[in-house]
């Protein structure tokens, strides 16, 4: 039966589940390590692990999962049978992405193993980890294990750098990356190239606009990557002028623009709704013989759509099957988000069946675009519909943004039991919520005077080595002092205080 008909017959009932959920037993969180949602499987690269790997580093982050005291971790892990290989545990961080903590002491167990080394891989890894939770003192101690051991690598600093960056530490993003040379690494247009990418993607354009400027006046002769990546940087801001002004630059220094540049292009057009230039633009390219990706179709289709210009967007989508592009899932997405613009959500479904029956998808990006709108507006049940039958129909996993919608769809609508529900469903497959998700959580349960969870679940976050924000933790400080329960905001202060200045897990 076609999703469309079938999202219309519910076997459970909203209320029905809110009943089962109250009748359950204790809902204290509880910590769980991260796995990411699995690659799409036409995705593939020659980066991804074998199956048995991917199934091994799998069922090793589940286990730390479902027994969290780190104090017992070690010999939980000398429990298993699994044999360790540079492979498998390079897979394993990576799926402790989130989790810093977790990420650092599988790193130290897995080094104690007789006959096994870490690799250039695995110390990057847990570097990205850590880099997450702003643990920059352990990372500088890891490079210079690296620089021992032989394993340090260019990628390295071009992590540290990025890390630096998202956390707003601009001087020592620049400092990680001039510290390349001191440990060896001639300095190349490429990574020039990447360290303004990483400026640019970390909101920091003006300054990278700078660095452009004091680099290629000194050492460097740009290229045309140099000119896109500092477009790109300038659209996301939607700052035309600035970005007309690079286009300027490029064009008299002998680039012309490539596909590419023209879809970084559109890309800024579209972002600051001046469709019309968009199209103009995409006229402009294909007269110049330079044929438009499927990437630049998707951008056409998704912009129109969401300015209520339907039929122009399904031009859009129509002229990429022409152009004898595989349609593939982001193009389909982008149909089905034109849809969901519009409300239209008998089509958007005829979509999601089209894209079954073509075995491109659907995918969890295609639901969470639909949930997003029903959850917009105000389609509770239909939403919670949707997201059960994603797997159930499709066999698609929900990813953690899919997790997060309809956790803070329910933390919106005061169903906390709900949204707890969805927590524990979200946890039970391996997923390690993100900092929001947490502080959507704690602040609904702030709002409902469920302060005692609010703390579990904030000490969770602790546990993790995530960070809450500023105004979260000010507000379950404000509903704990009202509640009378001031020696409770202590106990957690100095826990967050003690997270500021993590010691290495042994």
């Amino acid at each position: 039966m076609a999703f469309s008909q079938t999202l219309k017959r519910s076997t459970r009932t909203l209320s029905s589940l809110k009943s089962s959920i109250h009748s359950s037993s204790s809902s204290s969180p509880s910590i769980s390590v991260s796995i990411h949602p699995k690659p799409p499987t036409n995705k593939k690269t020659l980066e991804n692990p074998d199956p048995k790997t991917l199934t091994e580093a799998e069922n090793l982050c589940k286990l730390i999962s479902n027994h969290p005291n780190r104090s017992h971790l070690e010999s939980l892990l000398n429990s298993t049978q699994i044999k360790i290989s540079p492979p498998l545990v390079t897979e394993v961080l990576k799926k402790l992405t989130n989790s810093g903590v977790f990420a650092l002491s599988f790193f130290k167990w897995a080094e104690k193993h007789p006959g096994f080394k870490h690799t250039s891989d695995t110390y990057n890894s847990v570097i990205e980890a850590l880099g997450k939770i702003k643990q920059f003192k352990i990372i500088w101690a890891l490079v210079n294990d690296m620089k021992v051991k032989g394993l340090l690598d260019k990628t390295t600093f071009a992590l540290i750098s990025r890390r630096y960056a998202r956390a707003k530490k601009v001087k020592e993003a620049t400092e990680a990356f001039e510290r390349m040379e001191k440990f060896g690494f001639k300095h190349e247009l490429s990574d020039l190239n990447r360290f303004l990418d990483t400026l640019c993607k970390s909101r920091q354009v003006e300054y990278a606009h700078q660095v452009f400027d004091k680099m290629t006046k000194r050492k460097f002769v740009p290229d045309i990557k140099s000119y896109t990546i500092l477009l790109e940087g300038w659209g996301q801001e939607m700052n035309l002028l600035k970005l007309d002004e690079v286009y300027r630059e490029m064009k008299g220094n002998g680039f012309e623009p490539d596909v590419v540049a023209y879809g970084i292009i559109i890309n800024a057009y579209c972002k600051a709704k001046k469709y019309d230039q968009a199209i103009k633009k995409f006229d402009e390219m294909k007269a110049n013989n330079v044929e438009p990706t499927a990437h630049i179709y998707c951008t056409l289709i998704n912009g129109l759509g969401s300015e209520g210009r339907l039929s122009e967007s399904l031009t859009f989508f129509e002229l990429s099957k022409s152009c004898g592009h595989g349609i593939e899932a982001p193009t389909y997405n982008a149909v089905v988000g034109s849809y969901c613009w519009s409300m239209r959500m008998d089509d958007a479904f005829r979509v999601v069946d089209e894209m079954k029956s073509c075995g491109v998808g659907p995918n969890s990006r295609t639901f969470d675009i639909i949930l997003h709108h029903l959850v917009k507006g105000r389609r509770i049940q239909e939403s919670y519909s949707v997201f059960k039958r994603m797997r159930s129909e499709f066999e698609c996993d929900p990813s953690v943004s899919t997790y997060e919608i309809m956790v803070r769809m329910f933390c919106n609508e005061g169903e906390i039991d709900m949204a707890t529900s969805v927590w524990k469903e979200m946890k039970g497959e391996g997923i390690l919520p993100g900092m929001h998700m947490f502080a959507t959580l704690i602040n609904a349960m702030c709002g409902v005077k469920r302060l005692q969870d609010a703390c579990k679940y904030f000490e969770e976050m602790l546990d993790m080595g995530i960070r809450p924000p500023t105004h979260m933790f000010n507000k379950l400080k404000q509903a704990l002092v009202s509640e009378g329960k001031e020696d409770v905001v202590m106990i957690l202060t100095r826990r967050l205080e003690k997270l500021k200045t993590l010691l290495v897990v042994t």
